[in-house]
């Protein structure tokens, strides 16, 4: 929480509420000596007798410790540069906009803490010339959609903007304030943000035209064309999947799902549409503008009425469920258009906050109906939020493990595949619970299960094997149904996260043999509500510890 201040800050520690994280080079060494650090300790945890699991993890972190710690190694912050919300620009908004202010001292951290980003940006600068000088640079089109932001926000009245105008500067009276401070609390913010920071994100916009944009990478803006790639992936692999996997055994596993799941897209289309193959299903997916949305409030009533059927039969297959609520929110204007579909927020461990389930309603009329209902599940009940939430009230462990998973980056590993893998699963999960409303929907759910797939093929083909983006835009178009605005952004994420599109799959194909081996154990004795239970009754863990978890539960069921 030193070391993410804003994070610790949603989860109801207070105490650096004035602070940003730190992102200067003499920072960036200190938290990555504290890692090692820590690595170090882990591993002289080894006397003693060890079973199988103690020695793999004992090698895992002995590994590590002989060259750069995970991730490290990749230096994104020296070369990779985001738009939407992973941008800096995004970055303070959401700081803004997440900030719960109730008393004036609040609202007093809140303006401390958003003077500290000029410094913030001042060092993303410093910290991207570094990476040029060195030869590490994003690729152009990463570059471009950045500066289109920033100049399509320093085109518009700084007093529109997300980070000057929060919520809680338009709350109603009657409340705690003393006559005139909330006032003069908006006051001071705006004037931050005007005076200080709308000129630092003027700096920027002009770096990354001028100095960086020119010296962009053109056609392999994956991995594959950056020096130390190679490595850098196998380390983003490690970190997002968990297992002793190659990049070739990804992309053959993504190949083998991808035929599957065309078969299985071409097949429900001939029964709803009589379409005669997977490209001319595809096409009318596409093509048809009644399976689309008109407007941003059908999507967000669309989403309400799904997620209130989830609420109702969640009871039935799961032993517990979170207390904290799940509530619905649109993704604001500055990051949608970049934004995915859709994202879930976890909770404020105090209890402030509910879970969000936050729905891109930009261009209604690319958002498809048919997908809505398992995206809806899958961020929301009975997906993220019943791990994430639950995982946040686990009495038993300490708090470190119950926010794993999710977060700060920084320090989180090897968890990815379990988080995304149990929210995967559950878009199938939700058909076994009665939850679609038809089979176009489950025809969506067939859709999305062909872009996780596809996923492993693409991020692989990027980072590995050299793809371009046109490539792989061009095989997400050939397997999946997604538009052309929703593909172009996936292929950009795939780009700014390497290895996280891989950890879905991998996942959902791991809870789903271990839920069958259970079920051939365990014969008639078997219940769903149980496993269940056991998947998420310790937080976010590693593939091969859930796997530990459910062959002990079977033992003991036995």
């Amino acid at each position: 929480m030193r070391w993410a201040p804003t994070w610790a800050t949603t989860l109801g520690d207070h105490r650096r509420d004035d602070q940003l994280a730190p992102r200067d080079a003499a920072a960036m060494a200190r938290l990555e000596a504290e890692r090692g650090a820590l690595l170090a300790r882990l591993a002289g945890l080894a006397g003693g007798p060890l079973d199988e699991l103690d020695r793999v993890t004992h090698a895992q972190l002995t590994a590590r410790l002989a060259g750069e710690h995970g991730l490290d190694r990749c230096r994104f912050h020296e070369w990779l540069v985001e738009s939407g919300g992973g941008s800096v620009f995004g970055e303070l908004s959401y700081v803004a906009l997440a900030h719960t202010v109730a008393v004036p001292g609040d609202a007093a951290n809140l303006v401390a803490r958003m003077a500290q980003g000029v410094a913030a940006i001042d060092d993303t600068i410093a910290n991207l010339a570094r990476g040029l000088a060195a030869g590490r640079v994003s690729g152009a089109e990463k570059l471009r959609r950045a500066i289109r932001q920033l100049d399509g926000e320093l085109r518009a009245p700084v007093a529109t903007w997300a980070m000057a105008t929060p919520a809680w500067a338009a709350a109603p009276d009657p409340d705690p304030w003393p006559p005139g401070a909330r006032d003069r609390a908006v006051a001071a913010l705006r004037d931050v943000v005007t005076t200080e920071l709308a000129p630092a994100f003027v700096r920027l916009r002009d770096f990354l035209r001028d100095r960086v944009l020119p010296a962009a990478r053109g056609e392999v803006e994956g991995l594959a064309g950056l020096p130390g790639g190679e490595a850098c992936y196998r380390a983003a692999i490690a970190h997002h999947v968990g297992l002793a996997v190659s990049a070739a055994e990804l992309h053959a596993l993504g190949t083998t799902e991808v035929a599957r799941t065309d078969e299985a897209i071409a097949a429900l289309g001939a029964t709803l549409f009589g379409t005669p193959d997977l490209a001319s299903t595809l096409a009318r997916l596409r093509a048809d503008r009644a399976l689309y949305f008109s407007s941003s409030g059908e999507i967000l009533a669309a989403a309400e009425a799904a997620l209130a059927r989830a609420k109702v039969a969640a009871p039935a297959y799961f032993v517990t469920l979170p207390s904290a609520d799940c509530v619905l929110r649109e993704i604001p204007a500055y990051e949608a258009p970049s934004a995915p579909v859709a994202y879930y927020r976890q909770p404020h461990y105090d209890g402030s906050k509910p879970g969000e389930l936050c729905i891109n309603t930009h261009t209604p009329e690319m958002r498809a109906r048919y997908e809505l209902e398992a995206v809806t599940w899958h961020e929301g009940i009975p997906g993220h939020h019943n791990q994430i939430a639950l995982a946040m009230e686990l009495e038993a462990l300490p708090a470190f493990r119950k926010l794993d998973g999710f977060g700060h980056r920084g320090f989180v590993e090897a968890s990815t595949a379990y988080v995304e893998g149990w929210a995967l699963y559950t878009e199938g999960l939700a058909e076994e619970m009665g939850l679609y409303s038809s089979d176009l929907a489950r025809l969506g759910q067939r859709t999305l299960d062909a872009c996780r797939a596809a996923r492993l093929v693409v991020d692989t083909g990027l980072h590995a094997l050299g793809w371009t983006r046109a490539r792989a835009e061009a095989y997400l178009r050939d397997h999946t149904a997604m538009t052309e605005g929703n593909l172009s952004n996936e292929v950009d994420r795939y780009l700014g996260c390497p290895g996280q599109a891989l950890a879905y799959k991998v996942g959902q194909l791991e809870i789903r043999g271990l839920r069958a081996q259970a079920e051939r154990a365990l014969g008639a004795t078997f219940r769903i509500a149980a496993f269940h239970a056991v998947v998420l009754g310790a937080g976010a863990v590693t593939l091969p510890v859930l796997g530990d978890r459910v062959a002990r539960w079977i033992e003991a069921a036995r």
